[in-house]
């Protein structure tokens, strides 16, 4: 199961185009509302959530999805069910995926540290510890890190190819006409 997590602010394209990826390749995939269960993206377009953060259980988790958006990313970070999601992820060895601002609530828990990884322009110095890269998405072991909206599609791929393979991820760029 893949649990995206949803909090007012957050950036639609990055939360939503990574949930299309993931639903075209036929993996489980939960949207939670942190911050209720119809969650106000940073453009003002709402979205309901599958499910709340008080309905939010921590099992059969593949990997955990963070999206971007300040105010998204800062109403993320100070959720202490968020918080407890990404230490038990980062325990088990599951996928942490963050886009834009989001790599910046794992470079500020020192998980980071000696990975590759990066964020959205101005964020570097809070991804405390990494090694800065210049592509627009990184893997670095179970860490899947993301420049912004314009690679939205990109992270979604990346993750789908981390839980189900190259191959699938790549009918799914073929099918979406994805260069």
């Amino acid at each position: 199961m893949v649990y995206v997590f949803l909090a007012d602010g957050f950036e639609i394209i990055e939360a939503l185009a990574p949930v299309d990826m993931l639903r075209r390749a036929k993996i489980d995939t939960v949207t939670v509302g942190v911050t209720g269960r119809t969650v106000k993206s940073s453009c003002g377009v709402e979205v309901t959530a599958d499910i709340t953060i008080d309905e939010f259980e921590y099992r059969d988790v593949q990997a955990i999805v963070f999206p971007g958006g300040y105010q998204g990313t800062l109403n993320l970070e100070k959720c202490a069910a968020v918080q407890s999601a990404i230490d038990k992820a980062a325990d088990d060895g599951k996928y942490i995926c963050a886009i834009c601002a989001s790599p910046s609530i794992l470079g500020h828990k020192g998980l980071l540290r000696g990975k590759t990884a990066i964020a959205f322009p101005g964020f570097e110095d809070s991804l405390e510890g990494a090694v800065i890269s210049d592509k627009h998405v990184v893997t670095d072991g179970k860490y899947i890190t993301a420049k912004g909206a314009g690679v939205s599609v990109e992270f979604g791929l990346e993750i789908v190819k981390a839980l189900a393979g190259e191959k699938l991820s790549n009918q799914i760029r073929g099918t979406i006409q994805c260069l």
